[in-house]
């Protein structure tokens, strides 16, 4: 499950940045919220549940790992592309609602993760990782 949602970080990053490069080139910044958004609750987000769930195998294999993926892979877009919509003057009432279901959905996701952080990450479960290649040849660099 973390390499999931590490690869959808990094899906979400490559948009990120090039919404900023967009931005940059035209001299239009009306997508600044998404491309924070895009940034902190795609890449920066999505890539700490990843590692989260790499270093904690109990949690990434709960349910609640498979709901948190599904509601943050399907809320997140539905609220960035509404977004883009409503920052380039497209501000229909019914648009401000999908945005709000988009969040809704998002941000259900983030409080699945909550409750498996609180159930499953333990000290006493967490993934134990060897040495590098190198430190288990007896290579050490000062």
């Amino acid at each position: 499950m973390g390499v999931r949602f590490l690869k959808m970080a990094v899906i979400y990053i490559v948009l990120g940045i090039g919404i900023g490069i967009y931005m940059g080139a035209t001299l239009n910044f009306a997508l600044t919220s998404v491309h924070a958004h895009t940034n902190l609750f795609g890449w920066a987000t999505l890539a700490l549940c990843g590692f989260t769930y790499l270093r904690f195998p109990k949690a990434a294999a709960s349910r609640l790992a498979q709901w948190h993926f599904w509601l943050q892979g399907i809320g997140l877009p539905i609220m960035l592309i509404s977004l883009s919509f409503i920052a380039n003057g497209y501000d229909q009432e019914w648009l401000s609602t999908i945005k709000r279901i988009g969040e809704s959905v998002a941000g259900s996701g983030i409080l699945v993760f909550a409750v498996n952080v609180f159930l499953n990450v333990k000290e006493t479960n967490a993934a134990v990782t060897k040495g590098t290649p190198a430190e288990e040849r007896g290579i050490t660099i000062d």
